[in-house]
C-alpha cells in the first residue's frame, strides 16, 4: 500500500531580483518518512525550508504541505505542521510547563487538554523533573528537547527540523536522533530535516535531498544515490560523505 504524499513540489523556484536562489525543485516526501534535506550554504535550502512554512512565496511552480498551499492557505499549514529552528527561543525567566503552556495557547488548545499533553511530553522528553527550573538555566540539549515539545503540543502532521543537533554533545545528539527517529516510526509523522552533519542524516534518513547552487541534483535512498553516484555494487561500503562529495563536486 502506497503512503499518502504529505510534501509536494513540483517546478517550485524562487527569484530574488536577477537572482534565482531556487531552480525548478520537483520533490515528494511520503507520510512518515524521515528526509534529509543537504546542500552547502547558499544552496537555497532555507528558503525552500521557508516556501514550505509558507514564510515567502514562490516565484513559480507548485508547493503542497498535506494538500494545502502555504501561501495561500498559511493558517491551514501552521495547524498541521511544526517547526524547530537551529536557534530555538523561549522565554527563559519562565520555567519548561509555562513555556508550553503560552504555546498551547496561542495555538487555541484547551487548558485542560494541553494540561495532559504537556505532562506527557516533558516526560518524553525527559524534562519532567527539570520542569520547575527556569529554561534560562537549561543546557542546550535541554533547549532543544524542549523544543521538541514545544512543536509536538499541537500534534503535528508534518515536522521540519533546521540542524537540530547543532551544539549538542554526544549524549544529546543521541537522545534527539533517537526523538526524532520515534516520531516517524511510532506516530507515522513526516520529518523534513536539514543538517551539514552527514553521519547523523545517514544514520536515520529513509531518503536525501542534495541541493547544489538552487538545484536539487539528488534525491533518493542512500543506497540508490550510492548506486547510481559511485557506481557501486549493491552489498559495497559506502559513506554519505562520499555521496555528498561526488554530486557536490559534478554540482
Amino acid at each position: 500500500m502506497e503512503k499518502e504524499i504529505v510534501i509536494h513540489m513540483e517546478g517550485l523556484t524562487k527569484r530574488y531580483g536577477a537572482q534565482t536562489v531556487v531552480d525548478r525543485l520537483s520533490l515528494d516526501v511520503a507520510e512518515g518518512e524521515i528526509f534529509g534535506f543537504l546542500g552547502p550554504n547558499g544552496a537555497g535550502k532555507t528558503t525552500t525550508m521557508l516556501m514550505l512554512l509558507g514564510l515567502t512565496e514562490p516565484t513559480a511552480g507548485t508547493v503542497r504541505v498535506c494538500g494545502f498551499d502555504p501561501a495561500r492557505d498559511p493558517l491551514k499549514v501552521k495547524e498541521i505542521i511544526g517547526y524547530l529552528p537551529e536557534n530555538v527561543g523561549f522565554y527563559e525567566d519562565m520555567d519548561a510547563r509555562q513555556n508550553l503552556r503560552y504555546i498551547a495557547r496561542l495555538n487555541r488548545i484547551p487548558d485542560q487538554v494541553s494540561t495532559v499533553r504537556i505532562d506527557r511530553l516533558l516526560d518524553e522528553v525527559d524534562l519532567a523533573k527539570e520542569a520547575h527550573k527556569p529554561v534560562g538555566s537549561y543546557s542546550k540539549g535541554m533547549k532543544q528537547r524542549l523544543g521538541i515539545a514545544e512543536v509536538l503540543i499541537k500534534e503535528p502532521r508534518v515536522v521540519f527540523l533546521d540542524e537540530p543537533t547543532i551544539g549538542l554533545d554526544p549524549d544529546g545528539t543521541n537522545k534527539m536522533l533517537d526523538m526524532i527517529c520515534a516520531l516517524s516510526r511510532e506516530r507515522q509523522m513526516t520529518i523534513f530535516f536539514s543538517s551539514h552533519l552527514l553521519d547523523q542524516v545517514q544514520r536515520i534518513s529513509d531518503r536525501i535531498g542534495i541541493m547544489i547552487k538552487g538545484k536539487l541534483v539528488a534525491a533518493g535512498p542512500l543506497a540508490e544515490l550510492a548506486q547510481r553516484g559511485l557506481g557501486l555494487e549493491e552489498g559495497e561500503a559506502y559513506t554519505l560523505d562520499q555521496i555528498y562529495m561526488k554530486y557536490f563536486k559534478e554540482g
